[in-house]
Protein backbone atom coordinates (compact mmCIF):
# COMPACT_ATOMS: atom_id res chain seq x y z
CA UNK A 1 0.00 0.00 0.00
CA UNK A 2 0.90 3.74 -0.31
CA UNK A 3 3.01 4.97 2.58
CA UNK A 4 3.42 8.69 3.93
CA UNK A 5 6.69 9.73 1.35
CA UNK A 6 4.59 8.61 -1.83
CA UNK A 7 1.40 10.05 -0.55
CA UNK A 8 2.79 13.78 0.73
CA UNK A 9 5.22 13.66 -2.56
CA UNK A 10 2.08 13.12 -4.81
CA UNK A 11 -0.02 15.83 -3.16
CA UNK A 12 2.56 17.82 -3.70
CA UNK A 13 3.32 17.35 -6.78
CA UNK A 14 -0.04 18.28 -8.37
CA UNK A 15 -0.12 21.54 -6.13
CA UNK A 16 3.55 22.65 -6.95
CA UNK A 17 2.03 22.47 -10.43
CA UNK A 18 -0.05 25.50 -10.62
CA UNK A 19 1.71 27.48 -12.28
CA UNK A 20 2.25 25.28 -15.27
CA UNK A 21 -1.24 23.78 -14.97
CA UNK A 22 -3.04 27.19 -15.32
CA UNK A 23 -0.96 28.28 -18.12
CA UNK A 24 -1.38 24.81 -20.35
CA UNK A 25 -4.79 24.05 -18.92
CA UNK A 26 -6.43 27.39 -17.35
CA UNK A 27 -8.01 28.19 -20.49
CA UNK A 28 -10.03 25.49 -21.04
CA UNK A 29 -10.89 25.25 -17.48
CA UNK A 30 -12.14 28.62 -17.26
CA UNK A 31 -14.18 27.95 -20.73
CA UNK A 32 -16.44 25.19 -18.83
CA UNK A 33 -18.02 27.20 -16.52
CA UNK A 34 -19.05 30.28 -18.14
CA UNK A 35 -22.31 30.53 -16.33
CA UNK A 36 -25.06 28.56 -15.33
CA UNK A 37 -25.95 25.25 -13.52
CA UNK A 38 -25.68 23.04 -16.62
CA UNK A 39 -22.16 24.78 -16.99
CA UNK A 40 -21.02 24.02 -13.21
CA UNK A 41 -21.85 20.24 -13.90
CA UNK A 42 -19.76 19.90 -16.84
CA UNK A 43 -16.86 21.71 -15.32
CA UNK A 44 -17.19 19.01 -12.33
CA UNK A 45 -17.44 16.43 -14.75
CA UNK A 46 -14.17 17.60 -16.45
CA UNK A 47 -12.12 17.66 -13.43
CA UNK A 48 -13.34 14.14 -12.55
CA UNK A 49 -13.05 12.65 -15.97
CA UNK A 50 -8.93 14.60 -15.64
CA UNK A 51 -8.54 12.96 -12.27
CA UNK A 52 -10.19 9.75 -13.41
CA UNK A 53 -7.50 9.62 -16.38
CA UNK A 54 -4.82 9.82 -14.23
CA UNK A 55 -5.70 6.89 -11.78
CA UNK A 56 -6.49 4.89 -15.12
CA UNK A 57 -3.01 5.37 -16.45
CA UNK A 58 -1.48 5.03 -12.95
CA UNK A 59 -2.68 1.73 -12.10
CA UNK A 60 -2.10 0.35 -15.86
CA UNK A 61 1.91 1.49 -15.42
CA UNK A 62 2.18 -0.01 -12.26
CA UNK A 63 0.63 -3.39 -13.00
CA UNK A 64 2.98 -3.25 -16.06
CA UNK A 65 5.94 -2.30 -14.26
CA UNK A 66 5.62 -4.71 -11.09
CA UNK A 67 4.68 -7.68 -13.63
CA UNK A 68 8.79 -7.92 -13.72
CA UNK A 69 9.50 -9.85 -10.89
CA UNK A 70 13.62 -9.19 -10.92
CA UNK A 71 15.08 -8.16 -8.16
CA UNK A 72 17.39 -6.07 -9.95
CA UNK A 73 14.79 -3.98 -11.63
CA UNK A 74 12.95 -3.17 -8.55
CA UNK A 75 16.08 -1.92 -7.03
CA UNK A 76 16.45 -0.32 -10.74
CA UNK A 77 13.10 1.44 -10.06
CA UNK A 78 13.84 2.63 -6.60
CA UNK A 79 16.51 4.32 -7.90
CA UNK A 80 14.51 6.12 -11.02
CA UNK A 81 12.01 6.77 -8.19
CA UNK A 82 14.37 9.15 -6.12
CA UNK A 83 16.30 10.83 -9.61
CA UNK A 84 12.62 11.87 -10.78
CA UNK A 85 11.87 13.24 -7.52
CA UNK A 86 14.70 15.22 -7.38
CA UNK A 87 14.34 16.04 -11.72
CA UNK A 88 10.66 17.27 -10.54
CA UNK A 89 11.53 19.80 -7.57
CA UNK A 90 14.41 21.33 -9.78
CA UNK A 91 11.24 21.74 -12.33
CA UNK A 92 9.37 23.12 -10.19
CA UNK A 93 11.41 25.57 -8.95
CA UNK A 94 12.53 26.62 -12.25
CA UNK A 95 15.98 25.55 -11.50
CA UNK A 96 15.85 22.65 -14.51
CA UNK A 97 14.11 22.32 -17.22
CA UNK A 98 15.20 18.62 -18.35
CA UNK A 99 11.43 17.48 -17.70
CA UNK A 100 9.94 19.32 -20.60
CA UNK A 101 11.69 16.68 -22.63
CA UNK A 102 8.87 15.11 -22.51
CA UNK A 103 6.15 17.57 -23.48
CA UNK A 104 7.86 17.01 -26.42
CA UNK A 105 8.18 13.45 -26.77
CA UNK A 106 4.33 13.37 -25.75
CA UNK A 107 2.91 15.81 -28.42
CA UNK A 108 2.44 12.97 -30.87
CA UNK A 109 0.89 11.12 -28.71
CA UNK A 110 -1.49 13.91 -28.17
CA UNK A 111 -2.22 14.96 -31.65
CA UNK A 112 -4.91 12.44 -32.84
CA UNK A 113 -6.74 12.86 -28.84
CA UNK A 114 -6.95 16.49 -29.56
CA UNK A 115 -8.30 16.04 -33.22
CA UNK A 116 -11.22 13.85 -31.75
CA UNK A 117 -11.62 15.79 -28.44
CA UNK A 118 -11.49 19.50 -29.98
CA UNK A 119 -15.09 17.67 -31.96
CA UNK A 120 -16.59 18.06 -28.27
CA UNK A 121 -15.96 21.93 -27.73
CA UNK A 122 -18.26 23.85 -27.23
CA UNK A 123 -19.41 21.13 -24.03
CA UNK A 124 -23.49 21.18 -23.84
CA UNK A 125 -23.58 18.02 -21.76
CA UNK A 126 -21.57 16.55 -18.63
CA UNK A 127 -21.22 13.65 -20.10
CA UNK A 128 -19.04 15.39 -22.90
CA UNK A 129 -16.92 17.45 -20.21
CA UNK A 130 -16.08 13.82 -18.26
CA UNK A 131 -14.95 12.55 -21.94
CA UNK A 132 -13.08 15.32 -22.58
CA UNK A 133 -10.91 15.31 -19.04
CA UNK A 134 -10.18 11.65 -19.60
CA UNK A 135 -8.54 12.69 -22.64
CA UNK A 136 -6.14 15.61 -20.48
CA UNK A 137 -4.44 12.91 -18.84
CA UNK A 138 -2.66 12.16 -22.35
CA UNK A 139 -1.80 15.67 -22.99
CA UNK A 140 1.91 16.43 -23.49
CA UNK A 141 3.02 17.45 -20.25
CA UNK A 142 6.20 17.23 -18.40
CA UNK A 143 4.57 16.91 -15.08
CA UNK A 144 1.89 14.63 -15.60
CA UNK A 145 4.10 12.24 -17.58
CA UNK A 146 6.86 12.18 -15.04
CA UNK A 147 4.76 11.56 -12.09
CA UNK A 148 3.39 8.63 -13.64
CA UNK A 149 6.75 7.63 -14.74
CA UNK A 150 7.22 7.96 -10.60
CA UNK A 151 3.87 6.33 -10.15
CA UNK A 152 4.75 3.05 -12.02
CA UNK A 153 7.89 2.68 -9.88
CA UNK A 154 5.91 1.44 -7.11
CA UNK A 155 5.07 -1.73 -9.32
CA UNK A 156 1.69 -1.91 -7.79
CA UNK A 157 -1.41 -1.32 -9.69
CA UNK A 158 -3.60 -0.39 -6.26
CA UNK A 159 -0.44 2.09 -5.03
CA UNK A 160 0.36 3.64 -8.41
CA UNK A 161 -3.32 4.38 -8.97
CA UNK A 162 -3.56 6.30 -5.53
CA UNK A 163 -0.52 7.83 -5.93
CA UNK A 164 -1.98 9.64 -8.94
CA UNK A 165 -5.39 10.19 -7.66
CA UNK A 166 -3.41 12.63 -4.93
CA UNK A 167 -1.35 13.83 -7.78
CA UNK A 168 -4.94 14.72 -9.51
CA UNK A 169 -6.26 15.97 -5.92
CA UNK A 170 -3.42 18.26 -5.61
CA UNK A 171 -3.95 20.19 -9.14
CA UNK A 172 -7.31 20.97 -7.96
CA UNK A 173 -6.44 23.77 -6.05
CA UNK A 174 -5.37 25.51 -9.24
CA UNK A 175 -8.06 24.20 -11.47
CA UNK A 176 -10.64 24.92 -9.41
CA UNK A 177 -9.68 28.21 -8.65
CA UNK A 178 -9.66 29.12 -12.73
CA UNK A 179 -12.90 27.13 -13.43
CA UNK A 180 -14.70 29.19 -10.75
CA UNK A 181 -12.53 32.46 -10.90
CA UNK A 182 -10.75 32.65 -7.61
CA UNK A 183 -7.99 34.90 -8.31
CA UNK A 184 -6.76 35.19 -4.93
CA UNK A 185 -5.67 31.57 -4.73
CA UNK A 186 -4.51 31.47 -7.92
CA UNK A 187 -2.22 34.59 -6.89
CA UNK A 188 -1.36 32.69 -3.64
CA UNK A 189 -0.71 29.39 -5.92
CA UNK A 190 1.60 30.98 -8.19
CA UNK A 191 3.92 32.54 -5.41
CA UNK A 192 7.45 31.86 -6.15
CA UNK A 193 7.94 31.27 -2.09
CA UNK A 194 5.56 28.69 -2.15
CA UNK A 195 7.01 26.68 -4.90
CA UNK A 196 10.78 26.77 -3.74
CA UNK A 197 8.76 25.31 -0.11
CA UNK A 198 7.42 22.79 -2.20
CA UNK A 199 10.86 22.20 -4.56
CA UNK A 200 12.52 21.87 -1.38
CA UNK A 201 10.37 18.63 0.03
CA UNK A 202 10.68 17.12 -3.63
CA UNK A 203 13.86 16.98 -3.39
CA UNK A 204 14.18 16.37 0.01
CA UNK A 205 12.01 13.18 -0.49
CA UNK A 206 13.63 12.17 -3.69
CA UNK A 207 17.23 12.16 -1.74
CA UNK A 208 15.83 10.18 1.08
CA UNK A 209 14.36 7.58 -1.43
CA UNK A 210 17.71 7.23 -2.72
CA UNK A 211 19.66 6.87 0.61
CA UNK A 212 17.16 4.57 1.69
CA UNK A 213 17.53 2.32 -1.53
CA UNK A 214 21.34 2.72 -1.44
CA UNK A 215 21.39 1.84 2.39
CA UNK A 216 18.79 -1.65 1.71
CA UNK A 217 20.43 -2.55 -1.13
CA UNK A 218 24.33 -2.51 0.64
CA UNK A 219 22.38 -3.95 3.73
CA UNK A 220 21.04 -7.42 1.74
CA UNK A 221 24.71 -7.66 -0.64
CA UNK A 222 26.39 -7.54 3.10
CA UNK A 223 23.60 -10.38 4.49
CA UNK A 224 24.24 -12.28 1.20
CA UNK A 225 28.10 -11.71 1.29
CA UNK A 226 27.84 -12.93 4.71
CA UNK A 227 26.16 -16.02 4.12
CA UNK A 228 28.29 -17.19 1.37
CA UNK A 229 31.59 -17.36 3.74
CA UNK A 230 29.69 -18.61 6.32
CA UNK A 231 28.38 -21.63 3.31
CA UNK A 232 31.95 -22.15 2.27
CA UNK A 233 32.99 -22.72 6.16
Amino acid sequence: MIDATQAGSAFLLGLSGAGHCLGMCGGIAAALNLGGTRSTAITVAYHCGRIASYTTLGALLGLAAGSIDISAWTVVLRYLAGALLIGMGLYVAGWWRGMALLERAGATLWLPVQRISSGWIPLRRWPQGFALGLCWGLMPCGLIYSSLAWAATAQNATTSALMMLLFGLGTLPAMLSTSFGAARLQALLRRRGLKIVIALLLIGSGLWTLYATASHTGHHGHAAHSAAQHHAQ
